[in-house]
């Protein structure tokens, strides 16, 4: 498993030129990862902002005849004609609050991307996680820019080549932005596995374009 490297702070309005200097490229994609996008007084600000009026829920999925509840909370916001369907679910978005295109405002200039709606995970303790899977639904349409917002607790976010197997991991800090692009959703699956270890809250937003 190859463990990614840590760039240093970069102040936001010198991250458009580089950009091509942060690129990763990897086998069938490539992603940017920026640790200290958001200052850490931002980053707490987000962080309980969004802990306490996001319209966080627990959703549940079938899983062989079986309602199964999600191990995290979330919620889903955008503009108001683009819902998200994902695991036998389809939800309908909420209003973009102030915060959220606060956040959305900051991050399209580097992504170069205007994004049309967010989903919101809620990762409560070392107990909640997403499995492996890929952002690759056909809403989303061919290699989708995924935008990926932390505040909270440092939590390890791991990626798998579908075909090869080849591992990357890479720890998602409070205030970090990591951006994955190119053909990468088709090819590699992602997950934030359980922890034993003791965790605080961590909230993740996943800025996407619904087309």
């Amino acid at each position: 498993m190859r463990q990614l490297d840590i760039f240093g702070h970069i102040e936001n309005e010198e991250l458009t030129t580089k950009n091509k200097s942060n690129l990763i490229i990897i086998p069938n994609g490539e992603y940017i990862y920026l640790p200290n996008f958001f200052t850490k007084s931002e980053s707490d600000r987000y962080f309980q902002i969004l802990k306490d009026d996001v319209l966080w829920k627990q959703e549940s999925m079938n899983m062989y005849g079986k309602q199964v509840m999600f191990p995290r909370l979330t919620a889903w916001y955008g503009d108001n004609d683009k819902p998200y369907s994902f695991s036998g679910i389809t939800l309908r978005p909420h209003s973009w609050t102030n915060e959220l295109l606060e956040i959305k405002n900051k991050i399209e200039p580097i992504t170069e991307t205007q994004f049309n709606s967010v989903l919101l995970n809620r990762y409560r303790n070392g107990n909640d996680s997403i499995s492996w899977h890929t952002d690759a639904e056909k809403e989303l349409g061919t290699n989708p820019i995924i935008a990926s917002v932390n505040f909270g607790a440092t939590r390890k976010f791991q990626l798998r080549h579908i075909e090869t197997k080849e591992k990357i991991e890479i720890e998602l800090t409070h205030g970090s932005l990591l951006i994955m692009q190119g053909e990468l959703q088709h090819f590699w699956q992602h997950q934030v596995p359980k922890t034993t270890q003791k965790v605080n809250e961590r909230i993740n937003l996943t800025f996407r374009v619904i087309k």
